[in-house]
């Protein structure tokens, strides 16, 4: 099977918009990080700010969609079905839907209504698929929606690099750095455009993940699995 490197990339891309157009556009909602909701829910609390039930919603609905994906995958691979592709189209109808709630009904000016919280919750749902998909088919890859520890990663390679590692050690460590390095570029690239386009176009912000979706079927949906990259 031929290795399929960008699709990683767009992933990245594509955490980092959706939690960032989430987040202005659901009153502080983390739809691809959600255990940063726990903060917010804190901070919505003091501060007495909409929002709170779909981000105590965030994590179980994430949960659920997570464990959906993996029994789906099952039977996937029981009927002889592309699991990656099958997963990634499915992920991205969930981002059709969410586009269609939000331009339907956003803006939404309570975090809370029944709308602003039915988006989110769809929202969550298409980026607990992908982190499902990273975590079982694309294991050789940094996480893509988890910037944390691949920073954490990619600053203690710097320093062993600093330091110096032996010659049969250094094409392995510098092959993780540039990737690390590139995910968390691709993040970041992402935040940039869902700021800006939700800047611009509001909740018409929300077109571009199913674009980028169909990006990932069309071209790298048929990786399963990928293999190591090199």
């Amino acid at each position: 099977m031929n290795e399929k490197p960008w699709l990683p990339t767009i992933l990245s891309v594509m955490a980092g918009y959706v939690d960032t157009a989430g987040f202005l556009a659901l009153h502080g909602l983390f739809t691809a990080h959600v255990t940063g909701n726990f903060v917010t829910i804190g901070a919505a609390l003091v501060s007495g700010t909409s929002g709170i039930v779909a981000k105590l919603l965030a994590l179980p609905v994430f949960c659920v969609f997570v464990i959906g994906a993996r029994l789906l995958r099952y039977r996937l691979i029981d009927a002889g079905q592309p699991v990656v592709r099958s997963l990634l189209s499915l992920k991205l109808a969930l981002f059709v839907v969410a586009m269609v709630l939000a331009l339907h009904y956003g803006p939404f000016p309570q975090g809370d209504s029944w709308a602003a919280t039915l988006t989110g919750m769809t929202l969550v749902g298409a980026m607990a698929i992908q982190n499902a998909v990273h975590r079982v088919h694309l294991v050789s890859w940094p996480p893509s929606t988890l910037m944390t520890g691949t920073t954490t990663q990619i600053m203690l390679d710097v320093a062993d690099r600093l330091r110096g590692v032996p010659p049969e050690q250094r094409a392995a460590l510098d092959g993780r750095l540039r990737r690390m390095s590139f995910a968390v570029l691709a993040f970041a690239i992402g935040c940039a455009a869902g700021a800006l386009f939700y800047a611009i176009g509001g909740m018409w912000c929300f077109v571009v993940p199913p674009l980028l979706s169909v990006a990932a079927v069309l071209r790298y949906g048929d990786a399963d699995p990928m293999p190591t990259p090199k």
